[in-house]
């Protein structure tokens, strides 16, 4: 009683690497609400009917019950909200489809929240007409040298035209390069 419980869960939380999630802990969390609707339940026997200005032990246990479910509340928020941060990493580190292990770890609020968030991105970078997984890490030049693979011919590139023949070696922005690179058509040349 008294926040133990909600501490705990959180200790399990950060006991975790960075950017991991234990599974979710539906039977603590649930024993975490019911501790505060007993202390609720306590405070309101204690307020009920009592002289609110004569400070006895009746108004000091109400004190500590209204805590208690305060500093509850505070820990299962701060449970939720890094759960939700981890979730949010996911989309950007591991992508639209998360692998087993890690759906396992998720209750199902949780797998829909990762669902709705995808989308928000999704519809977002569509909007922008973006794709902003393409480079985590900014690229250090705007320009990339690449060797064409196969054959693309001629294409318009912004404000020129460029002839892509197999085995030519072209100095594109990355911008322009890019998809060409992800469907294989090309590969980025490192001396």
């Amino acid at each position: 009683m008294y926040a133990r419980r909600a501490a705990q869960l959180l200790q399990e939380l950060s006991s975790c690497e960075e950017g991991q999630l234990p599974p979710f802990n539906g039977d603590k969390f649930d024993q975490v609400i019911r501790e505060c609707e007993e202390h609720s339940r306590q405070f309101q026997s204690l307020i009920r009917d009592k002289d609110i200005e004569t400070k006895n032990e009746d108004h000091y246990g109400s004190f500590i019950h209204h805590l208690s479910i305060i500093r509850n509340k505070r820990c299962l928020m701060a449970y939720m909200y890094k759960r939700a941060e981890v979730i949010q990493s996911y989309r950007w580190y591991v992508g639209r489809v998360l692998p087993r292990e890690i759906q396992d770890k998720l209750n199902f609020s949780e797998q829909e929240y990762f669902k709705n968030y995808c989308s928000v991105i999704d519809s977002y970078m569509k909007d922008l007409d973006l794709d902003l997984t393409v480079d985590m890490v900014p690229p250090k030049d705007p320009c990339v040298r690449v060797r064409v693979l196969s054959e693309i011919g001629e294409v318009s590139l912004g404000d020129h035209a460029v002839s892509l023949t197999k085995d030519s070696f072209h100095f594109l922005r990355r911008t322009d390069a890019e998809p060409f690179i992800s469907q294989g058509l090309m590969e980025e040349f490192v001396e």
